[in-house]
C-alpha cells in the first residue's frame, strides 16, 4: 500500500469487550513527512542561534579566616594575635545571550555574575574573552556585560506578549558547566508570580530542561528568536522536575535600556500598597469584582494620593493591563520611570472609574560613606531592601577604594558597627566614631563576617 495513503487512512482495532479505539496518523506527535524528504530537524534554526549563546564563568576571591575566632578583632587584640587571613577564589558558571554584536551586550541573569571580580565569556568558536560589567537590575535578575565586538552573532528579539501556552521553545545553556547544551518543550504556563524568586516576577514556565548552569541562557521560539531568559527551576527533589522560568524579553528590554543609559534601573514611584483580592474580601467588601489587588496603604504626597487613589479601592487594570493580584500592580509599576504616566483602571465600591498618575521619584535613604568615616569614602550606604535583613546596604563602592581593597562589595549588608546592633543608617550614625577604627560585622548572602577599618 502506498505510504502516502497509508497516512491518510484511520486504523481502527476492535479489542476485547468490544471497545472501540480510532488511531489517526495526522494526530502524531511527530510532524509528517514521505518517503525521500528529508527528516524535521531543529538543526537549520540551531546553527543560526547557538553561537549568539554564550557560557560565562566567573571567579570572586573572598577573604577567609583560618580560625573562627580570628573573625572577632577583639579577640585578636586581647591575645595579641595577629590577622591570619588567606584568599579563598570562588567560581561560578552560567550563561548568557548576545543582543547586540556591534555594541558587543550580552544579557544575562545578575545571579550569574553577581560580586564577580572577574567575568569570562566563552563563545561557542571557543573564544574566551573577559567581560566588563555595564549595570545590573538585582530585584529583576537581570544583567549587562559587554565584550569586544568583533564578529558577534546576536538574537533577534520576538515579542513575548506574542507567545502563547502550547507554543514549542527551546532552551539553550550551559547546563553543570557540561557545554552548550539544547533541550526542548513547550510554553507551559504564562504571567507566573508570587514565587518568591525576584522582586519583580512575570515569569514564562517551560517544560523545556533547564539545570544548574543554564541561568542567564536563551528561550527561543522555532524561530530562533529569543522569547525569555532562563532564570529558575522549580527543584523539591534537587534536580529538573520540567518546571522551568524564564523572564520575558518585554520585560527584559526596558530594564536593559535603563541599564545601558544609567547602569541601573531607576524605578518610579506610585506610592500604593496593596494586597491579593480574596474571597474573604470580596465579601466584606460586597464587590462584584472578584479579580484585582487591593489598596491597603497610600503614601502621602504620592502620586497615588495625588490622583485620588484611596485605600479600600481594588485597581483591576493599569495602563490596559489586566491586574488580577498585587504582583501584577508592582510588575507594571516597576517597569515605568519617574515622569511616565499610568491610567488605573479601579473599582471604588461597585463604581468602576478611571484616573491617570505621573510617577514620581523614589526618595531611598542615603549616605555617602566618607561623612560616616573617613575609610568608608567613595561608598553609598543605604536602607535595606525589604525583603532583606534589616541594616545598612552598601549599594555603590568604587573598586579603587579602600573598602574594596578590604573585602567589601556593593550588595553587602551593615548589620552591626562597634559590636552594636543597626537596624538603619540612623542608628550606624550614632555608633560610629570617625576617630577611631571602625569594625563591622557583614552579612553577604548566607555568610557573615567581621571588617577592621583602621
Amino acid at each position: 500500500m502506498n505510504i502516502s495513503l497509508l497516512k491518510k487512512l484511520c486504523i481502527t482495532l476492535i479489542i476485547k469487550g468490544g471497545l472501540i479505539i480510532s488511531f489517526n496518523s495526522s494526530a502524531a506527535g511527530l510532524p509528517p513527512f514521505t518517503e525521500g524528504q528529508a527528516l524535521p530537524s531543529l538543526a537549520p534554526m540551531l546553527e543560526r542561534s547557538m553561537p549568539a549563546v554564550v557560557n560565562i564563568s566567573t571567579s570572586t576571591n573572598i577573604q577567609v579566616n583560618e580560625n573562627p575566632l580570628m573573625q572577632d578583632p577583639y579577640f585578636r587584640q586581647f591575645f595579641n594575635v595577629p590577622k591570619q587571613s588567606r584568599q579563598q577564589q570562588k567560581n561560578s558558571l552560567g550563561s548568557g545571550v548576545i543582543i547586540d554584536s556591534k555594541q558587543g551586550l550580552v544579557l544575562t541573569n545578575n545571579h550569574v555574575i553577581d560580586k564577580a571580580d572577574k567575568i569570562m565569556v566563552t563563545l561557542t568558536d571557543s573564544r574566551q574573552l573577559n567581560a566588563e560589567l555595564i549595570g545590573t537590575d538585582p530585584e529583576a535578575d537581570i544583567a549587562i556585560i559587554k565584550i569586544p565586538a568583533e564578529n558577534l552573532t546576536q538574537l533577534s528579539i520576538a515579542d513575548s506578549s506574542q507567545i502563547k501556552v502550547g507554543d514549542f521553545v527551546v532552551a539553550i545553556g550551559n547546563p553543570f558547566g557540561l557545554g552548550q547544551t539544547v533541550t526542548s518543550g513547550i510554553i507551559s504556563a504564562l504571567g507566573r508570580s508570587g514565587l518568591g524568586i525576584e522582586g519583580y516576577e512575570d515569569f514564562i514556565q517551560t517544560d523545556a530542561s533547564i539545570n544548574p548552569g543554564n541561568s542567564g541562557g536563551a528561550l527561543v521560539n522555532l524561530r530562533g528568536e529569543l522569547v525569555g531568559m532562563n532564570t529558575a527551576i522549580l527543584a523539591p527533589t534537587g534536580g529538573n522536575v520540567g518546571i522551568g522560568f524564564a523572564i520575558p524579553t518585554n520585560m527584559i528590554m526596558p530594564i536593559k535600556e535603563s541599564l545601558v543609559k544609567h547602569g541601573e534601573v531607576k524605578r518610579g514611584l506610585l506610592g500604593v500598597s496593596t494586597q491579593d483580592l480574596t474571597p474573604e474580601l470580596v465579601n466584606a467588601f460586597n464587590l462584584e469584582n472578584k479579580h484585582g489587588a487591593a489598596i491597603n496603604h497610600i503614601e502621602s504626597n504620592s502620586p497615588a494620593a495625588k490622583a485620588g487613589l484611596e485605600p479600600g479601592d481594588i485597581i483591576v487594570a493599569a495602563n490596559e493591563k489586566p491586574v488580577k493580584n498585587s504582583q501584577d500592580i508592582r510588575n507594571i509599576v516597576g517597569l515605568l520611570q519617574v515622569g511616565d504616566s499610568v491610567t488605573i483602571d479601579y473599582y471604588r465600591g461597585n463604581e468602576k472609574r478611571s484616573v491617570v498618575a505621573t510617577i514620581g521619584k523614589q526618595e531611598i535613604p542615603h549616605i555617602a560613606g566618607e561623612k560616616l568615616h573617613h575609610l568608608l569614602k567613595d561608598t553609598v550606604l543605604t536602607a535595606t531592601p525589604k525583603d532583606q535583613i534589616e541594616g545598612v546596604n552598601i549599594s555603590k563602592i568604587e573598586a579603587s577604594s579602600y573598602a574594596w581593597k578590604i573585602g567589601l562589595r556593593p550588595g553587602d549588608i551593615i548589620i552591626s558597627a562597634n559590636r552594636y546592633r543597626v537596624h538603619n543608617l540612623e542608628e550606624l550614625q550614632k555608633v560610629v566614631d570617625p576617630n577611631t577604627p571602625l569594625v563591622i560585622n557583614i552579612q553577604r548572602g548566607q555568610d557573615g563576617f567581621f571588617v577592621v577599618l583602621r
